[in-house]
């Protein structure tokens, strides 16, 4: 099988299409919501709340969900997440449609979509390096991310145009995409399970946390995106750009959320049709420095093609991080502990993102949203300048597809 061959596998297509519809409806539900409750009430910590609701279960579930992914079959795992996320959908539908005066029965509901994520992503990750070959996988990275961030170009705008002609309908489409995503997963052929995690303790819990801790490549990795997002994440204070300071409506905030994602995926398209990237540690490091120039000069706009262009960088930025990370890390891990440690991995790259939008709403609410979000960008420079001081072992890794599980 070569690279161009993994678009003919029907297993890795399933996986795509699993991928591909899920992002679709979660990036769907992110911006209604968003768009929802800023303009019932104004108030940037309102959006900040959306981050935290998500946060808590993803936070408290993230640990235990490695544990399930490893124990468990993980195409039942998909298939239940997926359709919380529907019952999500329709409690939202229903609920807009009802006049709402309050946020609250939103943001509870965000609880239970949060834990929804939190349990499938662990379950999701650790699949794919049952289904590729060990030296196709860096291609495969590229491509699942790039359509990952596809669904995030594409989300955004359908759901930008849906809420400008019918409103709340939209979370109709959700539906529809995670019906279609949990449909594939019974398409998904034989993915290798895990046998030997036979009983479920403290111990076993904890044991991703501790495997991450003790192989510092790993937590390297890892960290420098936790904190890259923590604090340059600009994702939930769209809505406050797109009505206070860009003034352009529902299409043009999906405008905004979508602009990252084209970066993303014309970047991801770049790496799935060249070698696996050599230097690829330095680069991570580059990709967080620039990631955090992006934001801190968005921040300071109020020109809408500069602010495009800037989403743009971040983009493409953040997708040669994640490349990096999300392969570097499955190749490291043993299958047996890839649930484990998957779901480490995801306290990194999901509850950041939603503690990042608390955070930068939180400070939006005291010093503005201008300043909040450049000194976000600021801080992101001085954690990639530091990170490559505090983990050597980034700048010492070239070629990804060479690492194994000796590497620590």
């Amino acid at each position: 099988m070569n690279k161009n061959e993994l678009l003919k596998s029907k297993n890795f297509l399933s996986y795509l299409t699993i991928r591909w519809f899920n992002t679709l409806a979660i990036q769907t539900i992110t911006l209604t919501v968003g768009w929802q409750i800023y303009e019932l009430t104004r108030n940037p910590l309102d959006l900040g709340l959306i981050g935290l609701a998500q946060f808590i279960p993803i936070f408290i579930f993230i640990l235990p969900s490695g544990v399930v992914a490893d124990k468990f079959d993980r195409k039942i795992v998909l298939a239940l997440c997926n359709i919380i996320h529907l019952a999500v959908c329709f409690f939202l539908l229903f609920y807009s449609l009802s006049g709402p005066t309050s946020i609250v029965p939103i943001l509870l509901v965000l609880l239970i979509h949060g834990t929804a994520r939190a349990m499938y992503q662990p379950s999701l990750s650790a699949i794919l390096p049952n289904i590729v070959e060990k030296r196709l996988f860096p291609n495969a990275t590229a491509y699942n991310s790039s359509v990952s961030k596809l669904g995030h170009l594409i989300g955004p705008l359908i759901a930008g145009i849906i809420i400008s002609l019918f409103n709340i309908w939209v979370y109709l489409f959700a539906i529809a995409c995670f019906s279609i995503s949990t449909i594939a997963i019974f398409f998904l052929k034989n993915p290798k399970n895990p046998d030997n995690l036979k009983a479920i303790s403290f111990a076993s819990v904890v044991s991703g946390f501790v495997y991450v801790w003790k192989t510092k490549l790993v937590l390297g990795t890892m960290t420098i995106d936790l904190f890259a997002v923590l604090f340059g994440g600009i994702m939930g204070m769209l809505p406050v750009f797109a009505i206070d300071i860009l003034k352009i409506g529902p299409e043009g905030l999906g405008l905004l959320r979508s602009m990252p994602a084209v970066g993303g995926v014309l970047t991801g398209i770049i790496l799935t049709q060249i070698p696996p990237i050599k230097n690829a540690g330095k680069y991570l490091i580059i990709s967080t420095i620039i990631f955090g120039f992006a934001t801190a000069i968005f921040a300071l706009s109020d020109i809408l093609w500069l602010s495009l262009i800037m989403l743009f960088i971040y983009g493409a930025a953040d997708m040669v991080s994640v490349y990096i990370r999300q392969t570097i890390i499955p190749i490291i891990t043993p299958d047996n502990m890839r649930g484990r440690v998957g779901s480490v991995h995801s306290i990194a790259t999901n509850t950041s993102n939603e503690i990042g939008d608390f955070r930068a709403g939180v400070t939006a609410g005291f010093i503005g949203i201008v300043p909040s979000v450049f000194i976000g960008g600021a801080v992101t420079i001085a954690v990639g300048l530091l990170w490559s001081v505090l983990f050597p072992q980034l700048k010492k890794v070239n070629r990804m597809e060479d690492l194994g599980s000796s590497h620590v």
